[in-house]
């Protein structure tokens, strides 16, 4: 593995970051909140200014209403369809569509089609990758338990998500 991938401070590669379609950044895709991640922008590619991730949804519904203290969280729908809270506010999203939730404000998002999916961008990248990776490995969270882990990565629970399954 090149320093580039375990340096945080590494700067962009010369050539470029290529991502091939359907792949993770670093080949380790993972599994959360019924759907299917693939990091496509790493923090270490960008010393720490953005992360994206590309989330394929096969079930309904999203994460809790949080959070993020410092970061901006950036939405745009490539397939279904979208309900996403920012503050109180609902939007209705569909392919194409994108949605900026400012850092500070209470948001949440629910895939409200069979399949939907979604590139996630976070300024800063914060702790996010660590975030995906962390929750991805629990086996059958708690709430209570997802939200010492949201609070552990620098974000915070504050209701529940948009769709009850």
């Amino acid at each position: 593995m090149s320093d580039l991938l375990t340096d945080t401070n590494a700067p962009p590669a010369v050539a470029g970051v290529l991502v091939a379609a359907e792949t993770d950044r670093f080949g380790t895709p993972f599994a959360f909140l019924d759907a299917w991640f693939n990091v496509v922008l790493s923090g270490k590619d960008t010393s720490g200014a953005a992360c994206s991730v590309d989330t394929n949804r096969k079930l309904r519904g999203g994460p809790p209403l949080h959070i993020h203290p410092d970061q901006d969280e950036w939405f745009f729908v490539r397939e279904g369809a979208f309900d996403i809270r920012v503050g109180e506010t609902m939007h209705h999203l569909k392919p194409g569509d994108s949605l900026l939730a400012p850092r500070g404000v209470p948001h949440a998002f629910a895939n409200t089609t069979e399949t939907g999916r979604m590139l996630v961008t976070f300024f800063p990248a914060g702790q996010m990758e660590d975030f995906f990776h962390v929750a991805s490995a629990m086996t059958s969270p708690t709430p209570q338990r997802m939200a010492e882990v949201f609070a552990a990565h620098g974000m915070k629970v504050v209701g529940p998500g948009l769709l009850t399954r």
